[in-house]
């Protein structure tokens, strides 16, 4: 098969289309071929190098997959048809420990996932266990390629929001950096919540584009950096309910005191850094909660689901690229030109 890996990791210019032997399937597996695989800036990290992460060489990049089934391992002959429309589940787990039992998989102490610790999608065919592959519905209102842009991003979104901060109608959400693939997900999300979304950028036509998806008030936080204070104006003073903050370091500090006493600011990644300064008197004080969110369980990824093969959600594509173009698609992310989803077709 063809692939897009990379042998050692650095810029873009690491990545290489070329042939890569077939996957062979185990008992409990599916063979999938891979028709679509959407970027994350996880890739970019993994890319990049995230200390302590090793890698066995040469790794394929890609969590977000749509694909068809090809083949059945013979433990799952009955679960799936052959040329079956399916979407992947990205978060692999033992399956046995306290978490899994309970349903948590993402808090599995051996959680991983593909495209990140396991080989994944920038590939022509992919081996996978079977219960990490969710049927598309027949009916689905959406194509293959637009489904890539679906798994790792919506249930980010939905267990930040529904699960985590438990976000209610009139509720007032904040969502810092709007245009990716999480806070897309988040901004529909928290709309079909009956929520009032307040999103920022540094972009007006993003910010236009997000208002066509449903954000009640946009800011423009380049032209207003200090927009907690904006938010304060907008809010009476009082602030808003709940934060989804996934830049981290760059806007930490303004996100928390953009909450209201007993307000929740909720997080799943730091793309701007990790070491960001918090005024605990002001936490313990205003009693802000602040919470950390990986991923989602399955049962989270196949509720979210149902929203979107209803068509009360729609994945945001950008662009769709080539595999063999995965470097260009990577330059565009880091550049953060996307609204919405960079996706690859092998």
């Amino acid at each position: 098969m063809k692939a897009t890996v990379f042998h050692k990791h650095g810029s873009p210019e690491v990545l290489s289309y070329e042939d890569y032997d077939d996957p062979q399937v185990t008992s409990n597996q599916i063979l999938i071929q891979v028709k679509a695989v959407a970027l994350n800036h996880l890739d970019l990290f993994v890319r990049s190098g995230i200390p302590g992460l090793n890698l066995e060489m040469p790794h394929i990049l890609g969590s977000d997959i749509s694909g068809v089934v090809v083949e059945l391992g013979k433990n799952v002959q009955n679960s799936f048809q052959i040329g079956q429309q399916v979407i992947i589940d990205p978060g692999i787990s033992c399956g046995i420990c306290e978490f899994c039992i309970r349903g948590e998989q993402s808090l599995c102490p051996s959680y991983g996932i593909l495209g990140e610790h396991y080989r994944g999608g920038y590939a022509e065919l992919l081996a996978i266990d079977a219960k990490n592959v969710v049927p598309i519905p027949g009916d689905a209102p959406l194509d293959i390629v637009n489904a890539a842009a679906v798994p790792l991003t919506l249930m980010t979104a939905w267990r930040m929001l529904i699960s985590k901060a438990q976000i209610q109608p009139g509720d007032d959400l904040l969502i810092i950096g709007i245009g990716g693939g999480v806070a897309l997900a988040g901004l529909q999300i928290a709309k079909t919540a009956g929520a009032r979304v307040i999103v920022t950028s540094s972009s007006n036509s993003k910010l236009e584009r997000a208002k066509e998806l449903g954000a009640d008030i946009v800011i423009n936080h380049n032209e207003m950096p200090d927009y907690h204070k904006e938010i304060g104006r907008l809010t009476k003073n009082r602030g808003v309910d709940v934060v989804l903050d996934s830049v981290g370091q760059a806007t930490w500090t303004r996100s928390l005191r953009s909450l209201r006493k007993g307000g929740r600011l909720v997080t799943c990644g730091a793309t701007s850094g990790p070491n960001a300064e918090t005024n605990i008197n002001s936490v313990f004080w205003r009693q802000l909660e602040i919470l950390g969110s990986t991923m989602g369980s399955r049962d989270e990824l196949r509720t979210a689901l149902k929203l979107v093969w209803n068509g009360k959600i729609h994945p945001v594509v950008d662009r769709v690229l080539p595999l063999s173009k995965a470097r260009e698609a990577h330059e565009l992310l880091e550049r953060g030109e996307q609204f919405g989803k960079l996706v690859l077709t092998p």
